[in-house]
């Protein structure tokens, strides 16, 4: 099993780092503009490889990737780099399209070429409309997008935090962008099968009250940590490798993960099965009415973000499927 990681900046050097500490494949490949960044990226996580599952890990070429089953496509202008930590921009994410495409533009090619088999899943920001850029370039990959997998993640964590229990205890997700128009299934929501609503209203306590707040922490977490360390990358990259994890292994597991959903138009995320092809079968969850039109318009938010990519891109995501 293979893994290929393009980009070694924060995000791709923290995937890397979780690859090689969970062991999740046999072969890990970087790739990266600068060959001589990747090299020793590799080269500095080599000398911690006997101490955990044997595994090979180097850099490469775009040939390299031969043979993955996985391409994480970490490449890209981050957030701090981009401008996009202001928590008044609407645009969040998005304002790190039109960059970010156009360095899609130049790699993906390259990538399918080397590695028509894999599933291509875009990590870099903003993840869902670059799966759909990739799409429009290669309409013959798989192609997800991290999603809202990590927002489900810190949306528990923070429910956990409030009702002092494991945040493992939780059921809670997050669906949509990966930005500020994500959805939270606050009516799903469930502490040990207990509905979170139930539970606040033994507390007496006020849902309203701990849904503005926690929405608000778990929207701008990249932001809140990009304050205190320039760039959220480690949560991003234990996210990204347990994808790949799922799809090598066939596992079949159900997440929030972001994928293209045709009666919509968009890739966004829904709870969906991941085996060996990417997305084998998405879910539709219960939902409010309040959550059915915030998923609408977190799907209208990416449709207009594509509409309106610069002349460069707009070719490409004219093609889009």
């Amino acid at each position: 099993m293979k893994i290929g990681i393009v980009g070694t900046g924060n995000v791709g050097c923290a995937c890397a780092m979780a690859a090689v500490a969970r062991g999740s494949a046999h072969t890990i490949v970087l790739v990266n503009r600068t060959r001589k960044t990747a090299e020793a990226v590799a080269t500095d996580l080599r000398y911690g490889v006997p101490l955990g599952r044997k595994l090979d890990v180097f850099d490469g070429d775009y040939d390299d990737l031969k043979g993955a089953g996985v391409v994480l496509i970490t490449a890209g202008v981050n957030e701090k780099t981009g401008g996009a930590t202001d928590r008044n921009d609407p645009r969040g994410r998005l304002k790190l399209l039109d960059k970010n495409a156009e360095i899609y533009r130049d790699i993906v090619t390259r990538i399918v070429a080397a590695a028509p088999q894999a599933v291509l899943v875009a990590v870099t920001d903003p993840p869902d409309p670059l799966a759909d850029v990739a799409r429009a370039i290669c309409p013959q990959a798989s192609v997800l997008s991290t999603g809202t997998y990590l927002d489900s993640l810190r949306f528990r964590v923070h429910l956990g935090k409030y009702f002092g229990v494991d945040a493992r205890s939780v059921e809670a997700q997050v669906i949509g962008d990966h930005g500020t128009t994500q959805v939270f299934l606050w009516s799903s929501a469930r502490v040990g099968g207990v509905p979170v609503a139930a539970l606040l209203a033994s507390r007496k306590d006020s849902l309203d009250a701990l849904r503005a707040k926690l929405e608000q922490e778990v929207r701008y977490a990249n932001i809140t940590i990009i304050e205190g360390h320039d760039a959220s990358q480690y949560g991003i990259g234990i996210v990204s490798v347990r994808i790949a994890e799922m799809i090598l292994n066939n596992e079949r597991a159900v997440i929030p993960i972001g994928s293209y959903q045709a009666n919509l138009g968009v890739t966004l995320s829904l709870p969906s099965v991941v085996g060996r092809g990417g997305v084998v079968e998405v879910l539709t969850p219960e939902m409010s009415d309040q959550e059915r039109n915030g998923l609408r318009r977190s799907a209208q938010s990416l449709r207009n973000a594509l509409d309106g990519l610069s002349s460069v891109t707009r070719s490409a995501a004219a093609a889009r499927v």
